[in-house]
């Protein structure tokens, strides 16, 4: 669990600005997917947890090394809370066995979309923009490599499970 804690810390700092949004393309949704396919519900839930613990502390482990209440709580801080939430439901509904095409769908239908929820509904509280523009800069840009992110994560999963089951 500290492990993953420490990856997900390490890929906030795998970014790639984008000049239209203060929301960057990172690596953490590859982290969250593959937490959510490691670990049981609790503990998946207490990682992402931590994870926000630490940043909310002060150490720098939100995306380009921030942190802090004014960073979870600013525009972009609901796609922080949106990797607890999607972390701890990918584990529920991805089962007691590795399944390749379960998995894939889970992360891509249930997790990318609560954390798209959650930040897009964040950021559209804070910045008052309207809904469509939300979805321009917060949702739309992210797809494509989310759903990448997502299908990288399922085939990490597949032998770490496998050694962890031996």
């Amino acid at each position: 669990m500290a492990l993953l804690v420490a990856l997900n810390c390490i890929s906030a700092y795998l970014i790639i600005p984008l000049p239209f949004t203060e929301s960057p393309l990172a690596l953490q949704t590859l982290v969250v997917n593959i937490v959510g396919f490691l670990l049981r519900p609790k503990q998946a839930f207490i990682v992402m947890g931590v994870y926000i613990l630490l940043g909310l502390a002060g150490a720098p482990v939100f995306t380009g090394g921030m942190s802090g209440f004014g960073k979870m709580f600013g525009p972009t801080g609901g796609y922080i809370w949106g990797f607890l939430l999607a972390a701890t439901i990918i584990s529920i509904l991805k089962g007691n066995t590795y399944q390749w095409k379960r998995f894939a769908l889970v992360s891509i239908l249930v997790g990318i979309p609560v954390i798209y929820v959650c930040g897009a509904i964040q950021l559209q509280v804070i910045t008052h923009m309207p809904w469509r523009h939300v979805l321009y800069i917060g949702v739309l840009p992210f797809i494509p490599l989310d759903i990448v992110k997502c299908l990288l994560a399922v085939g990490i999963a597949r032998p770490i499970l496998k050694e962890l089951t031996i």
